[in-house]
């Protein structure tokens, strides 16, 4: 294996390490909603015939970059208490989110869904617990 990529590897995991105390299997999940939902709407608005926007997708990647750094200030206060919940609430506080946009842009793109799944965005929605535009 190459040296640089060897030295690339350890830099990775060095900051993910300190980023977010290793690599969980919530981590990984959390990660993939993200792009997931990123992808799906993506398709979404192609779909609709909204097209595809650089602004708007540029907004849509900050949003998650700002997840992420909420993520990463939420390990560093279990750091600094010394706990292990401020993150993983974090993180399912966001998930929550994503997958609820996931399921959403699903039925954007004419997939079928439950009826009850869609009456319980309705209502969050109608609550102001979800607000994607927020997110």
């Amino acid at each position: 294996m190459d040296l640089t990529l060897k030295w690339g590897i350890a830099l990775f995991g060095t900051i993910g390490t300190y980023f977010f105390g290793g690599w969980t299997e919530l981590i990984s999940f959390f990660l993939l909603a993200i792009v997931i939902d990123y992808g799906t709407g993506l398709a979404a608005s192609i779909k609709e015939g909204k097209g595809l926007s650089s602004k708007v997708g540029f907004w849509g990647l900050a949003k998650k970059g700002l997840m992420m750094l909420v993520v990463i200030l939420a390990h560093r206060l279990d750091v600094l208490f010394g706990s292990d919940v401020i993150m993983i609430g974090a993180i399912y506080f966001y998930l929550a989110n994503e997958l609820i946009s996931i399921t959403e842009n699903y039925g954007r793109l004419g997939l079928p869904l439950p009826k009850q799944i869609k009456d319980v965005i309705a209502i969050l929605k109608k609550r102001g617990a979800i607000n994607h535009e927020s997110i």
